[in-house]
């Protein structure tokens, strides 16, 4: 391949871009790229950083090179250290920022001793540098990535806090009862939650923090401050290029920007009106581009005509006008939808905007047929006495590698499933899909099991599924999610209970 393609950032989506091709991979990390999602896990003392490094890209990675702007016209990128890099296809794959919240006590970029985000490899470590048996642990923020924060240093002997502005724990993913199983699992690993509460401000001595405060007044001693908050896309570089910025670099189903030579993915590209902060569409969206590339640059088509700054208008179709079509489905952990291990993408939930949650993949597998049934035939084979609902061994994708040997299918979106593992003496799992809380006329199927912590809900909409939750037991999310991305009608002749069970219903 002589086209030289350029990707800055070395995250989920840019690592999974340069396994895929041969490209210029400007990292700002000094680590080689990582799995993130597995950052709770070295943060426990379960993993060390090394065995949570994703697969060799096809050219050496430039680690700790920061990129700082964009000359569109000479197609270069300027490096912090003065350097410049060529480019005939860029690609922005530079993720996204912890938010800060607006607390008193914590202003401007230095964060005081004891304050830390949790977002990098860098964060982890310095957090596990500080953390020690008995030592008080404040989190702030209740959605995947404080639960996780919670979980990890909890284990390493901190007494933990787990603040929550909203009513519930994970509230964007879980209805009210599995966030109450939720909670009842956190508090069993010895965390202390408080949610409907609102942190207002740090208290320091010596600029050090010394306690957190909480707006009716209440005071929480700390050593430690964890700012789960979520994050938002990192767009500066692009916005300073010129580049069409809403709430990230928006592009359109070739994920192309507003320049035709340059492309965005992950958690900085917004598609069809939609960031996603997640690894699953990230890592689509890495496959997507891979397979256009790869088409464009093995054929003897022109390139488009290069789109300087003051250009009025991109040699392209308005970007974001996205076909609409069943898209694709990922996982928000990365793991096998059937697969035990560490599962938590904790690391995009935000509380300030509509970017969910994410996580990462080490490597996913070829795309081949799957074996699994889809819902309806496991249901019609639950009718006739077989067995439904298999465990998945990987969801389904449709789009770019697709079709076989045919042009390469746009990207049309992804819809994301929620996983999360917490361990402890008894390993809690759950997932959720799409809308797990009921409008008025939606049937809804649920099965709890309070011994065994089991929760099991899922909600129609007339012949759809369109949303469920599964606690402890998840061997039936396969199936279930298969059936939500792929929009299927449901058959008349199953009873709905079938939804829920993976054994012919006899459970």
């Amino acid at each position: 391949m002589s086209t030289r393609i350029v990707v800055v950032g070395g995250g989920t989506a840019g690592a999974r871009l340069a396994q895929r091709l041969p490209v210029t991979l400007l990292g700002e990390e000094p680590h080689a790229p990582y799995n993130r999602v597995l950052l709770a896990d070295v943060l426990a003392g379960r993993y060390a950083p090394e065995v949570i490094a994703l697969p060799g890209t096809r050219e050496p990675v430039r680690l700790g090179v920061r990129a700082v702007r964009i000359d569109r016209a000479a197609r270069t990128v300027e490096c912090a250290d003065g350097s410049l890099v060529g480019y005939d296809r860029l690609v922005l794959a530079t993720g996204s920022n912890p938010v800060l919240p607006p607390l008193r006590g914590l202003r401007g970029a230095a964060l005081p001793s004891g304050v830390h985000p949790f977002r990098t490899l860098d964060d982890c470590l310095s957090l596990r540098a500080v953390v020690r048996p008995g030592v008080r642990a404040v989190v702030i923020g209740g959605g995947l990535l404080g639960v996780s924060a919670a979980r990890a240093l909890a284990a390493l002997g901190a007494d933990v806090v787990l603040t929550q502005q909203g009513e519930r724990l994970m509230e964007r993913q879980l209805d009210a009862q599995a966030s109450a199983l939720l909670r009842s699992h956190v508090e069993a690993l010895g965390v202390e939650v408080h949610t409907e509460c609102r942190v207002s401000g740090l208290r320091q001595r010596d600029g050090a923090v010394t306690a957190v405060e909480l707006a009716d007044g209440f005071v929480l001693d700390a050593q430690v401050v964890v700012l789960a908050c979520g994050v938002r896309p990192r767009v500066a570089l692009a916005r300073e290029a010129g580049l069409s910025v809403a709430t990230g670099i928006v592009v359109d189903d070739a994920l192309r920007t507003s320049d035709p030579y340059i492309h965005a993915i992950g958690d900085c590209a917004e598609h069809g009106g939609r960031v996603y902060g997640l690894a699953g569409p990230a890592l689509e969206q890495a496959d997507a581009l891979a397979e256009l590339l790869l088409a464009e640059t093995s054929t003897p088509t022109a390139l488009p005509t290069v789109t300087h700054p003051e250009a009025d208008a991109p040699a392209h179709p308005p970007c974001g006008q996205s076909s609409r079509g069943a898209g694709r489905v990922g996982t928000r952990d990365g793991a096998l939808a059937g697969a035990s291990g560490p599962c938590t993408d904790p690391h995009h939930e935000d509380d300030a905007l509509a970017v969910r949650a994410q996580a990462q993949e080490a490597e996913a597998p070829a795309k081949v047929p799957s074996v699994v049934p889809t819902l309806p035939q496991a249901l019609g084979s639950a009718r006739a006495g077989g067995t439904p609902l298999a465990p998945a061994e990987r969801l389904p994708t449709t789009g770019a590698g697709a079709g076989g040997g045919g042009a390469p299918a746009p990207y049309t979106g992804t819809r994301a499933l929620t996983r999360l593992t917490l361990g402890g003496p008894k390993p809690f799992d759950l997932a959720a899909f799409g809308e797990v809380t009921a409008r008025p006329g939606d049937d809804v199927v649920q099965l709890t099991d309070a011994t065994r912590s089991a929760y099991r809900k899922v909600v129609v909409r007339g012949d759809r599924l369109v949303g469920g939750v599964l606690l402890g037991d998840l061997a039936a999310v396969g199936a279930l999610a298969r059936a939500w991305e792929g929009d299927e009608a449901l058959p008349d002749e199953a009873p709905l209970l079938h939804l829920l069970t993976h054994d012919g219903g006899s459970s």
